[in-house]
């Protein structure tokens, strides 16, 4: 053979070596442990953030907590602080399961999108379309306290998708309302709003809720919703298939999220922290008020709630977050498009909230250049959003860097472990 044609074979292979080889964002994102060094972060102060949350335990702040940090796709931070549950004086561990709540309103939002990606819909296609329920909304006018009655008058346009993704559409948070009026008239309605043990379908749910008046006018403003409660039903329609099998066979089963679930198999329950509220010198486990905290581990379990259901553990949300820093896929599988990505990130609102600290994407808060350089949050373009048992998120896609802390405390505002855990986050990257 001559040296020219074996070189040319040699390059050949090479080339399609490369061709084939897994992406970088594929190969070096898997999310295992290593030292923060490596990844250009300071040991010493993710200790101090070790220190702090340990405090807050120990003083009574917190019952426990589970916090994680990730760089550039690698954990440098996976520790377990206090008690699961203070009664039975259960530790809480790495692998404990917690109730995310709205937490779960960002994987609904992807699951949507990854529908938008197949060509089934638009983002402006009006939501009666597809659930005829909604068609001509109405707005509050008139409300009489003493039966709950009312009356509305037409809204100016149809409830959109994208209304429905970005918390515009004017739909209300029944019992979690800012408005006592839209809080008796979902009430009266018997609007499932969060989470439940009692035996009915988000199909039954969302059509009570479809022909109750709105706060305002579909595009006017920001009024956090049950619009990602919608989408869930609005998934089984498109999709075909029931709104928990979509999420296990198209993100939870592709990702490894396994410890993600709305009603825990009964190999995992016993890894799900109590809900607890402070008591004078302890915490107590919480009691059951308009729900039952057990929800995901007893009941009819058939309320696949897309906007508060879910259940799962710290390192399971870092890989979904994970995923999106990796502009749509993990270990090789993809579920979004980058383009994607990029559209579920942009301002799909031209409503800045927090004093134009953040916008509203498609799935997440989004942190504007003011809220970067008014410092403690992340880049500008990190992205976030919190539960409603005490649970929150943040990643920045510019320094690679994924935050997450899991506690499931009530009737306790005031304690400071949250903001201090991504502000010192920050504070541990040195290059």
């Amino acid at each position: 053979m001559k040296p020219t044609t074996f070189c040319t074979i040699i390059m050949a292979l090479l080339i399609l070596g490369c061709r084939n080889a897994p992406s970088s964002s594929e190969t070096s994102t898997t999310l295992v442990e290593v030292p923060p060094a490596s990844v250009g972060m300071s040991a010493a102060r993710l200790a101090k953030i070790e220190t702090m949350l340990q405090d807050a335990v120990t003083t009574g702040e917190i019952p426990g907590a589970v916090a994680l940090i990730t760089r550039k796709g690698k954990i440098v931070l996976h520790k377990s602080f206090g008690m699961a549950d203070n009664a039975s004086q259960k530790e809480m561990t790495e692998n404990a399961i917690f109730r995310i709540a709205s937490q779960s309103k960002a994987i609904t939002a992807t699951a949507v999108m990854m529908l938008w990606e197949e060509g089934k819909f638009r983002l402006d296609d009006p939501i009666s379309k597809y659930i005829p329920e909604f068609k001509d909304p109405q707005v509050l006018d008139t409300f009489n306290e003493a039966d709950s009655s009312y009356t509305t008058i037409p809204a100016d346009k149809e409830i959109s998708i994208r209304h429905l993704l970005t918390h515009t559409s004017g739909l209300g948070y029944g019992v979690i309302d800012g408005d006592p009026r839209i809080k008796k008239i979902y009430a009266k309605a018997g609007v499932t709003d969060l989470f439940t043990t009692k035996n009915i379908s988000i199909e039954e749910s969302i059509k009570k809720l479809a022909p109750l008046p709105l706060h305002h006018n579909p595009g006017e403003k920001f009024t956090y919703s049950e619009g990602l409660d919608v989408m869930g039903y609005f998934i089984e329609i498109v999709s075909g298939m029931p709104f928990n099998t979509f999420l296990r066979n198209r993100i939870f089963d592709p990702l490894g999220m396994d410890d993600t679930w709305f009603y825990l198999p009964e190999d995992k329950s016993e890894r799900l922290v109590s809900v607890q509220q402070p008591t004078e010198d302890s915490w107590e486990r919480y009691p059951v008020t308009f729900y039952d905290t057990d929800y995901p581990i007893k009941g009819a379990k058939r309320f696949f709630s897309s906007g508060a259901g879910l259940s799962s553990t710290a390192k399971d949300y870092a890989t979904f977050l994970q995923m999106y820093l990796n502009e749509g896929s993990y270990k090789g599988v993809r579920i979004l498009s980058p383009t994607t990505i990029r559209s579920i990130m942009g301002d799909q609102m031209g409503i800045s909230l927090s004093n134009d600290r953040f916008y509203y994407g498609l799935a997440f808060g989004v942190y504007t250049k003011k809220g970067q350089d008014l410092g403690g949050a992340g880049s500008e373009g990190t992205f976030d959003w919190g539960g409603y048992f005490n649970t929150q998120y943040f990643a920045d896609p510019e320094e690679e860097v994924i935050g997450i802390l899991m506690k499931q405390t009530q009737n306790k505002w005031d304690e400071n472990t949250g903001w201090k855990f991504r502000q010192m986050t920050f504070a541990a990257i040195e290059e």
